[in-house]
């Protein structure tokens, strides 16, 4: 296969958004969110991480005790990222369950022991003209990194999202305009 620089493509910049489960994600890269989802704001420079791992179990055969087959046990897809931005949808994510309540100008984030909290997020990441989406239908705030107030950097929140399957097992769904996506490999002879 030849080697193709203009298809490397590098996480410029980008977006994460939290939106009630069920919302209607958009189905392209560029379509605008819903009105329902919330753009979470400022992302550390580390960006966006996503994660998939797979456990597997060996099945060795009786003769000579050789792995004869590997059967996938569990697998599992995560996104983290560092929010950096102070706000009500920031600090409900962060603290699972939690409600800000205004009373007469003063805001009170009641935190209770986490409850489950499934949410749609996505995440939007460019590179100049190249955009690729990434939609979790279904998903929650599984941990989260600790807090420290110092002088000297910005207060953050540590937060990672697992994806869950949905009734026909898909995860998530990423979408691109990227012309490096729709290339066909070129065939073997």
């Amino acid at each position: 296969m030849p080697l193709n620089a203009s298809a490397v493509r590098v996480g410029i910049t980008g977006a994460a958004y939290v939106a009630p489960k069920g919302t209607t994600a958009p189905t392209d890269a560029t379509s605008t969110w819903p009105a329902a989802a919330t753009d979470i704001g400022w992302i550390s420079e580390d960006g966006i991480t996503e994660s998939n791992s797979t456990d597997t179990s060996e099945i060795k055969g009786w003769q000579g005790g050789q792995t004869v087959r590997k059967v996938i046990s569990s697998s599992e897809m995560t996104f983290k990222f560092t929010a950096i931005e102070t706000s009500r949808a920031v600090l409900e994510l962060y603290h699972k369950g939690a409600k800000m309540t205004t009373t007469n100008g003063k805001s009170v984030l009641a935190i209770k022991a986490p409850t489950t909290d499934r949410r749609l997020f996505g995440f939007d990441v460019i590179d100049g003209s190249s955009h690729v989406r990434i939609v979790i239908p279904d998903g929650e705030v599984t941990e989260t990194g600790d807090v420290t107030y110092k002088a000297d950097e910005a207060v953050s929140y540590e937060i990672t999202v697992t994806g869950y399957p949905g009734a026909d097992g898909t995860v998530a769904y990423k979408y691109s305009d990227d012309p490096a996506w729709a290339a066909e490999p070129p065939k073997t002879p």
